[in-house]
This record gives C-alpha cells, sequence and structure tokens, in this order.
C-alpha cells in the first residue's frame, strides 16, 4: 500500500509542475503590465516612478526564469507571496475562502448523495418501470439545466416569493439558512451525474452471476441488494463523487459568484476584476493540490471498498 501511495505521489508532481508554470505565466500572457495597471493612479495617469519601485518590490524586474525559480521555492515553502492589492499574504486571502467553500462543498455533496444514491438504486430495482422513467427524466433535467439558472429560480421562490430564506451571504459564518440554497444548486446539478451512474452500475452489478447464486440459495433480496450489488456497484461511483468533490473544492465561481458567497471561487473572480495576478497564481496552484489530492484519496479508498483490488501490482 504504502509503495503505491508513494509511486502515485511522484505521478503526480510533474502535473503540478506544469500547473505551476501555466500559473505563474498568466501574468506574461495577460494584456496589459500589471504594474502599470496597479500603479494608475485616480487620476487615470501612470506614473513611472511608482511603476518602477512596484517592479522592484515584487521582483518584476529579474528576468522571467528567475522570478519563477523564486516564485516555486517560496511556494515549496508555504509561501504563496503577498497580494497586489491588499499587500497580505496570499495564503491567508485562500484560507479563509477555503473555509467558506470547504463548508459549501461538504454540505453540497451530501445534498447529491442523499438524492442520487436512492434514485439510482431504486430505478435499477425497478428498471423500466414509471419510477425508472420519472427518475431518470429528473435526472437529465438536472444535467442539462445550468446552476445559474437554478440558483435565481431558488432566490426567486424561497427568498423573495416565500421568504424563507436569505437569498445571498455568509452569515455568521456559514449558518444553515445561508448555505441550504447555494448547497441545493450545487448538489443537484452532480446528484444527476452521479444518479445515472448509480443506476448503471447497479444494473451491471445485479447480472453478474454471484448476484443470482445468492438468490438461489434463498439469500433475502435485502441483503441481495444492501450487501452484495451495493458493495460492487459502489466503486464507478466513489471516483465521480471523489471528482464532484474535488470539482465542488475548487469553488463553483458561477454559484459563489450569485449567491455572494466568499469562497475560492468568488476570490478568483474578484482577483480577476482586480488585475491581483499573485492572488490568481495562489489560487490556481491551490487548487491543482487539492484536485490531486482529493483523487490520490479516491484511488487508496478502492482497496476499502472492493479487497480483490490489489495495489502491490498497480
Amino acid at each position: 500500500m504504502l509503495d503505491y501511495i508513494l509511486k502515485r505521489v511522484f505521478q503526480l508532481v510533474p502535473a503540478l509542475l506544469l500547473v505551476s508554470v501555466v500559473s505563474f505565466s498568466i501574468i506574461y500572457f495577460a494584456p496589459g503590465d500589471p504594474a502599470e495597471v496597479l500603479c494608475t493612479g485616480p487620476d487615470g495617469n501612470v506614473h513611472p516612478k511608482s511603476v518602477e519601485e512596484f517592479r522592484i518590490k515584487m521582483g518584476l524586474d529579474k528576468p522571467l526564469h528567475i522570478q519563477y525559480l523564486i516564485w516555486l521555492n517560496n511556494v515549496l515553502h508555504g509561501d504563496f507571496g503577498y497580494s497586489y492589492r491588499s499587500e497580505k499574504p496570499v495564503f491567508d486571502h485562500i484560507k479563509r475562502a477555503f473555509k467558506a467553500t470547504f463548508k459549501l462543498s461538504v454540505v453540497s455533496l451530501i445534498v447529491s448523495l442523499v438524492i442520487s444514491i436512492p434514485l439510482g438504486i431504486v430505478s435499477a430495482i425497478k428498471q423500466n418501470s414509471t419510477m425508472d422513467v420519472s427518475c431518470m427524466v429528473g435526472a437529465s433535467l438536472g444535467v442539462s439545466m445550468p446552476n445559474f439558472w437554478l440558483g435565481l429560480l431558488l432566490m426567486l421562490l424561497f427568498g423573495v416569493y416565500l421568504n424563507w430564506l436569505p437569498v445571498a451571504g455568509y452569515g455568521t459564518g456559514g449558518d444553515l439558512e445561508h448555505i441550504i440554497l447555494p448547497a441545493i444548486t450545487l448538489g443537484t446539478g452532480s446528484a444527476a451525474v452521479t444518479a445515472r451512474l448509480m443506476r448503471s452500475s447497479m444494473l451491471e452489478a445485479l447480472g453478474q452471476d454471484y448476484i443470482q447464486t445468492a438468490r438461489a440459495k434463498g439469500v433475502s433480496e435485502r441483503v441481495v441488494i444492501g450487501k452484495h450489488a451495493l458493495k460492487n456497484a459502489l466503486i464507478p461511483v466513489v471516483t465521480m463523487v471523489g471528482l464532484n468533490f474535488g470539482y465542488l473544492l475548487d469553488g463553483s465561481v458561477v454559484v459563489e459568484t450569485i449567491f455572494g458567497w466568499p469562497g475560492l471561487g468568488r476570490l478568483i473572480v474578484d482577483s480577476i476584476n482586480m488585475r491581483d495576478y499573485m492572488m490568481i497564481q495562489g489560487c490556481m496552484v491551490f487548487v491543482a493540490i487539492l484536485f490531486v489530492a482529493v483523487n490520490l484519496i479516491v484511488d487508496i479508498s478502492y482497496r476499502y471498498i472492493d479487497p480483490r483490488i490489489c495495489y502491490e501490482t498497480a
């Protein structure tokens, strides 16, 4: 197991290095000079002396490869630099935003699983029935409906017309009433995909010989479904759930912006609008680290779901 984990970690290093190169290069691919943009005075004029001082302060006067190596070395030591706007550590902003995104992601994932797993199982058991068709039609609608549209509908219904829930904000730290609408908006989208995958995986598991053997031995249908079929059907679903959780942790830019949720997605949008390139670089690297970490955890979890999987030969 340990050898497999180390092998997977080493395989992820090139991907993270590539992400670091791309994220660092943003500042040079983006139109305009960040130093001139950020040093433009209230009158709209650029002051050459301020621009030069800013370049020296932020290390932008050094050659490109030297800048990258310095920045990469700092990142490896946990230093993501300083925000061009607030002049505070980038990682402090990321930690604060990640805390909000993590809360939203966990609740959204719970919403997704509560909806998708039961629907997928019922659809597989009642294949081609009215229940099955209804569940799959609902899943198709969930996949097709954009997050921003669903979010606006929920805001109008529960926030404006019924006045049950706040339509935006974070409250005093992610109060339940503030998190319900964005969590439902994010959770239903991933639930639709997971439910369809759960159904197909469950159907495949129910068609296996060991299921027929268990039924022939007189094992109750509840045990056949819950113990034998479900456990094997969960393997591809775990992959999907892991990927969905990775995407949720990355922060849904649209949903967090619509609901005014101070997470990673909104932080990235605000940083782009303010041309805070150091913040954008830090967010991209942090998101990449999160995503590969979640995928590694998913790979490791396979062993506990299906003991037949052997990592030593992987």
